[in-house]
């Protein structure tokens, strides 16, 4: 009988090596591709989408998780004899996912009263592994006799001040989307501009822009040292859609930051359905906002 357990969903881009090891459940997210539904994490590898948006010709569509599908993994973690459940949820502000869960959790109250099991949502704000590894340390914590009171005051500290940011080597997945106009877009190709996208509370903007392929990864460098605050933590991520990349942006970022990354990641198919299969993010912590 599990005293607890970890739940989030497919958006943390946690790799499967991680999800293993620290025991952490994953609900997927459905996504539609020219009329083709696909379950991530199981029918497809982030590498293999990545090869089904360069092909598709229509825009993926990402589906909710449901309150009705919380609902039944809340009665199998109650039927395990789980006490206390926590469930880290993606950015609430991006996604009914959230709501889904704290509804679902509402009704589980509703119906079970004598219910021993206790629920803990927490938003993360965010997505990727800018909450993937608080998910990963909320377990590790877990798994090393902290209480719940704690790890859940720990996972709302680093979501205050955690960001994100990305850039793109072709504006034409981040246009398909709808992030950017297609005038923009083509304005934007036309000049050879790429965008520094700064992800914020789950809030997307345009901190800079520079100018061709070689000026991405310093200039995603040059303004995550703007931003960040090792001060507040020194922790931070490299991710991207293209190993070879990840591998020259986490020695760039070591040289710079003065230490290596506290990881590496692979953007899984909810971001790099916006983003496109050509992207590369630092994920850092800035200014505390709560």
């Amino acid at each position: 009988m599990r005293k607890f357990a970890v739940l989030t969903d497919s958006a943390c881009d946690i790799s499967p090596e991680l999800e293993k090891k620290y025991g952490i459940d994953i609900l997927p997210f459905i996504i539609t591709v020219d009329g083709q539904s696909y379950t991530e994490r199981k029918d497809f590898t982030n590498e293999e989408y990545y090869d089904i948006l360069t092909k598709c010709e229509g825009i993926p569509v990402t589906s909710q998780i449901t309150m009705m599908r919380f609902e039944e993994k809340f009665e199998e973690y109650a039927a395990e004899g789980v006490e206390d459940l926590l469930y880290i949820s993606i950015n609430s502000g991006g996604s009914n996912t959230y709501n889904a869960a704290t509804m679902a959790a509402r009704n589980f109250a509703d119906e079970h009263p004598d219910s021993p099991m206790r629920i803990h949502i927490v938003d993360s704000h965010t997505y990727s592994m800018a909450y993937g590894y608080y998910v990963c340390e909320a377990a590790r914590m877990l798994k090393n006799g902290a209480d719940m009171k704690t790890v859940v005051e720990y996972l709302n500290d680093k979501f205050a001040s955690v960001e994100a940011l990305l850039s793109v080597y072709t504006l034409k997945y981040i246009k398909k989307s709808g992030r950017v106009s297609a005038a923009a877009a083509f304005a934007g190709e036309l000049l050879g501009l790429r965008p520094i996208i700064e992800l914020v509370d789950g809030v997307s903007a345009t901190g800079a822009k520079v100018r061709g392929d070689v000026n991405v990864m310093p200039g995603l460098i040059r303004h995550a040292l703007k931003r960040r605050r090792p001060d507040v933590d020194e922790t931070y991520l490299v991710g991207g859609t293209d190993e070879a990349n990840i591998k020259m942006l986490a020695k760039m970022c070591k040289k710079e930051f003065g230490r290596a990354p506290d990881g590496t990641f692979l953007l899984g198919a909810a971001v790099a359905t916006n983003t496109g299969p050509n992207a590369v993010a630092i994920i850092y912590h800035g200014e505390k906002r709560r």
